[in-house]
């Protein structure tokens, strides 16, 4: 029931809230989602207006509605008097965007198992191909948003605009789950289960993908330790400097 409530709220939100956003805007959204997704940004940091309006130069009313249009993702808390923070999901919340994510990806698997073509398992091994060379390059930070968007990229190959945009949401939650519960060196994927899913995909099996999914996911929920860490106070500046300086 929790998992369906998630599911429905988050495709209310995603087509009606931040579709809309201007480009500017929404370039600054996905920055932000980026550091969130490469773990450069903890649970529980502060994101001041002006700072972002500083880093990002633009107006403070426009960081406003990028705050908003991030609230709407539930991965930043606006509190009246406080401040906008990144979000710090509980224990069960935790466990509710996991149970939502297994409802959604063993569906994209197993429906993508009946229907994937070779250009789309093309483009999944070279996604994997860019994981494994980003672990030897030990680029942890490149490594963990990859393996992210490797979740991403089976639900838009499966062909649904509103799947896609509910599990944006909850990958970005999973960062933050991960970046609030994870073990340093245990709880992000494996890029060799993505290689085992693409090879049921390949052979057309929709069972094995699906219960490859569903260890796979249970495997990364199992390394979580749900005891948070104090969260440590970050330089804005720092992060998204490191992100420009990449992009």
């Amino acid at each position: 029931m929790h998992a369906q409530n998630l599911v429905d709220q988050n495709a209310i939100i995603e087509s009606s809230s931040t579709a809309l956003l201007p480009t500017e805007e929404q370039s600054v959204v996905d920055l932000i989602l980026k550091a969130i997704l490469e773990q450069r940004i903890a649970p529980g940091t502060k994101l001041g207006e002006e700072a972002l309006a500083n880093i990002f130069g633009v107006s403070r009313t426009r960081i406003r509605r990028v705050l908003l249009s991030l609230s709407h993702r539930y991965v930043v808390e606006l509190r009246p008097n406080r401040g906008a923070i990144v979000a710090s999901p509980s224990e069960q919340e935790a466990r509710n965007i996991f149970e939502a994510r297994r409802a959604i990806e063993l569906a994209i698997a197993k429906g993508l198992a009946k229907q994937i073509g070779r250009s789309e398992l093309a483009e999944l091994r070279k996604h994997v191909r860019a994981e494994a060379d980003a672990r030897k390059r030990a680029d942890s930070r490149e490594a963990i948003r990859l393996s992210g968007e490797f979740h991403l990229l089976l639900a838009r190959l499966a062909g649904s605009k509103t799947l896609s945009g509910i599990l944006e949401t909850l990958v970005s939650q999973t960062s933050l789950i991960i970046g609030l519960y994870g073990h340093r060196h245990g709880s992000s994927c494996a890029y060799e289960d993505h290689e085992e899913i693409i090879n049921a995909l390949n052979s057309k099996d929709p069972q094995k993908a699906s219960a490859l999914m569903l260890d796979h996911l249970e495997k990364i929920e199992s390394t979580l330790d749900l005891t948070p860490e104090p969260t440590m106070s970050q330089d804005l500046h720092s992060i998204f400097g490191q992100i420009a300086a990449k992009d």
